[in-house]
């Protein structure tokens, strides 16, 4: 339900109201995949998310080709498409990719490490060529190098990805890091970077890496998220990098929502990335 969620928050027509040409491609449908049966009995639902990988990742490719695509979910198993796909359009273009991951949570625990078997968590380890995902995930064609993942609002990791990170040479600036020293020069490092690689950049946004206090509507709350300002400020720097070429809207769950208030702030914040300011924004009470 979390993409009609985004559609009913007008997220179609705050990016019109710019004077961007907005056009929905409708849903995208998960095609068979045969995975193994993994030994990590906690996992669950690895062919559907497998199917939905594959599909996902055609659909990136296809429509990257001449728009700037935005993908809606759905939980952060989504992502393990999208990139992928951009992944095979960077390639196409003879340019890296790069990521910016806006999330609590690291999601880099691999097939064998994770203990809820949630595969939300798995993406960042399949993309970037962990090792244990073969024959139970499509093959991955592009992996994506760590050290061009920066990620942001990081508060809740577990050992098994601490670890993975230690050498991993990604970016990391958890909450602490923007409390202390806040988010504008680290992300403008990270642009220059991505600017002088000539780079296309995707962006993923997690609903939890927002405070809940603000964004309800998640199943995966963690406390002491970005807040409103915050998040609006990194939208606006990355449209004014005008680096951005794709993005992902995702854990959003409709049935933990207020009055629709977190998909209202995800479409606004959207919308800022898109190039909307805070003078641009209507008023709205919750």
């Amino acid at each position: 339900m979390g993409p009609s969620a985004y559609r009913a928050a007008g997220l179609g027509d705050a990016i019109r109201d710019l004077g961007i040409p907005v056009e929905d491609a409708g849903s995208v449908a998960p095609v068979p995949f045969a995975a193994s049966a993994h030994p990590n009995r906690a996992i669950h639902h690895l062919a559907e998310t497998a199917g939905w990988t594959l599909a996902l990742t055609e659909a990136a490719f296809r429509h990257s080709a001449e728009a700037r695509p935005i993908f809606l979910g759905g939980d952060h198993s989504l992502s393990a498409g999208t990139v992928a796909g951009m992944g095979l359009r960077a390639r196409a273009e003879g340019r890296p990719l790069f990521l910016l991951w806006l999330d609590a949570h690291a999601d880099l625990h691999t097939l064998d490490t994770t203990t809820s078997g949630n595969l939300h968590g798995v993406p960042l380890a399949y993309l970037t060529g962990r090792p244990g995902f073969a024959g139970y995930f499509p093959p991955l064609e592009a992996a994506l190098d760590p050290a061009r993942i920066c990620m942001v609002g990081l508060r809740s990791v577990d050992p098994a990805e601490r670890e993975i990170l230690r050498d991993s040479g990604t970016r990391v600036h958890d909450m602490r890091d923007i409390d202390e020293t806040g988010i504008v020069a680290p992300l403008r490092d990270f642009l220059r970077e991505v600017a002088s690689a000539d780079g296309l950049l995707h962006v993923s946004l997690d609903v939890d890496f927002l405070d809940p206090g603000i964004a309800p509507g998640v199943g995966t709350t963690v406390p002491g998220g970005a807040t409103f300002r915050e998040a609006h400020l990194i939208m606006e720097l990355l449209h004014d990098s005008g680096l951005v070429r794709s993005l992902d809207l995702v854990e959003l769950n409709p049935f933990l929502d207020e009055r629709g208030r977190t998909a209202l702030l995800m479409a606004d914040l959207a919308a800022s990335l898109f190039g909307r300011r805070i003078l641009d924004r209507p008023t709205r009470s919750f």
